[in-house]
């Protein structure tokens, strides 16, 4: 099976990689912006017409979309998530492979959820950002395209080359920062949000499994159970071995008083007012992942603890 996946170097893309070269009946193409890409491509100023002719060429059995952005204005974030789907639907149209598309999206596609409940593939997405936004309209133009094509709407991803920028990714960085120095007391805000962590390689195994199978339309992919922020930060704590104390600041509904990773005693660098989980998902949001069982025989099988063993490992490992 020849398989191109698009993003090969991004957080998701590498997991896959590594699960699509592990299978011997794959043949897989790499095409990215990077320099070890197999072939160079960007698809928010590329054409379909380039894309169409690469295709033609290379004639894929199924092409795995991992590529986008996470951060940015809602200029950039629709230019790498929604103009460069566009791109990769149009292309898939002209061309005459005939390739199946996995798209990856996100579950901040749905926004803010009731708390206690878990959504499930037929809700109601109303995206809280614009990021979610972005994504949300990738979908639409998959699910719009008439191609052979299912959305993965990943949740809340988890494990080993978790970016330090991201909130569990910041959580183990203060925890660094705090052992080093010797702190005894971290301050920490915004740990009553509650996400459901899925683990990386949980995601890529679901990606091979969408990219084999006849499935179609949304799945999601996620643990089915939503963990509070604090209690990541209390198993965080435990494989560190941090023996200080972790002080969780109040603070008012809505924007947080403090981000966080905000240490103690730093007066002289304040943490900006800003909501410490900003995907626009509010402060709840659980998968109902019956569908990824039923139709791609996919279950999640690593736990959030291996995952956050992992985030802490490489976090320990910076210089």
């Amino acid at each position: 099976m020849r398989v191109l996946l698009i993003g090969a170097n991004g957080y998701l893309g590498r997991f896959v990689a590594d699960r699509l070269l592990a299978d011997p009946a794959v043949q897989l193409t790499a095409l990215g912006r990077g320099d070890d890409a197999d072939v160079r491509f960007d698809l928010a100023s590329g054409s379909p017409g380039a894309l169409t002719r690469f295709l033609d060429a290379v004639h894929p059995g199924v092409v795995i979309n991992c590529a986008g952005a996470i951060r940015g204005g809602a200029r950039d974030l629709t230019r790498h998530n929604t103009v460069a789907v566009a791109t990769v639907c149009e292309a898939l149209r002209r061309s005459g492979c005939g390739a199946r598309l996995v798209q990856i999206g996100c579950g901040a596609e749905y926004g803010p959820s009731q708390p206690g409940s878990s959504t499930a593939e037929d809700a109601i997405p109303r995206p809280g950002g614009p990021y979610g936004v972005s994504k949300l309209a990738a979908t639409e133009l998959v699910l719009g395209s008439g191609l052979d094509a299912v959305v993965l709407r990943v949740f809340s991803p988890a494990g080993p080359g978790t970016p330090a920028g991201s909130p569990l990714g910041r959580l183990a960085e203060a925890l660094r920062r705090a052992m080093q120095s010797g702190d005894g007391e971290l301050k920490l805000g915004g740990l009553g949000v509650q996400r459901d962590f899925v683990d990386v390689r949980d995601v890529a195994r679901a990606v091979h499994a969408a990219s084999l199978s006849a499935a179609q339309g949304v799945i999601n992919i996620g643990s089915g159970r939503a963990v509070r922020l604090r209690d990541a930060v209390a198993v965080l704590a435990r494989v560190a071995g941090y023996g200080g104390n972790l002080h969780e600041l109040d603070g008012p509904p809505g924007p947080m008083r403090s981000a966080i990773g905000h240490p103690r005693n730093d007066p002289e660098h304040a943490a900006p007012v800003a909501h410490p989980y900003p995907d626009g998902c509010g402060s709840w949001q659980q998968a109902d992942v019956r569908t990824a069982r039923d139709r791609l025989g996919w279950r999640p099988r690593i736990n959030l603890e291996e995952s956050l063993a992992d985030i802490w490992m490489e976090a320990a490992c910076r210089i």
